[in-house]
């Protein structure tokens, strides 16, 4: 193992993470500090609440590819050869993590950003892209239904889990399964102030574009 190669790409993967998105977009086009409107949070999901569609799809995007470019540089360790082909997947998840750390820890904004779901999804689009394909999808019909991004993120994470209990899913190596538990559960977690609202029934709805003004 080559260890500067190593720690310096860890620490990489933490600082693509820390990138505020959504703090940088609010500051620059909008003067304003996403944190202290809507939920609080630094975020896709407030963006969309407080600033719109497109500055919202914006940030998704952007914090989506931070996940999914952080989790790529252990293949960049694995081409260096700084890390074995068989350690591969024990890297991408210390990229993936790292990064959603750095999203909800921001060293560029004071430790204070977002719960780290579109960051999460990079992340696991670049370890399990069919698996998550199919969360994708669970995303999009719960959002119709229902009409809640929390309630749709923590059901999509819930069904990653389950389904890699089934053989089409089934991960090569088990820390993967036991990680897509361990990710459900987070999800719930930093989710709990959404699922106070929901039971309370003042969590923010998503409108649809078909629905009338």
């Amino acid at each position: 193992m080559n260890l500067p190669i190593v720690i310096g790409l860890l620490v990489a993967a933490y600082l693509v993470g820390s990138i505020p998105t959504a703090l940088w977009v609010g500051r620059w086009f909008y003067g304003l500090d996403i944190r202290e409107h809507g939920s609080g949070n630094a975020g896709a999901t407030n963006t969309f609440r407080v600033l719109g569609k497109k500055p919202g799809s914006f940030v998704m995007a952007v914090d989506v590819l931070k996940g999914w470019a952080a989790t790529s540089l252990a293949t960049v360790m694995m081409q260096q050869g700084a890390i074995q082909p068989g350690q591969l997947l024990y890297f991408q998840l210390a990229c993936g993590v790292l990064a959603v750390l750095g999203h909800i820890y921001p060293i560029w904004a004071g430790f204070r950003g977002g719960k780290g779901v579109a960051t999460v999804l990079g992340m696991m689009l670049a370890i399990a892209p069919a698996t998550v394909g199919v969360c994708i999808l669970v995303f999009i019909v719960m959002l119709v239904l229902f009409r809640y991004v929390s309630l749709s993120s923590m059901t999509a994470g819930v069904v990653f889990a389950v389904l890699q209990l089934f053989p089409a899913f089934r991960p090569d190596n088990s820390l993967l399964l036991w990680f897509g538990f361990v990710l459900a559960l987070l999800l719930i977690y930093t989710h709990r102030a959404n699922i106070g609202r929901l039971r309370a029934g003042t969590e923010s709805r998503v409108p649809m574009p078909w629905d009338k003004k």
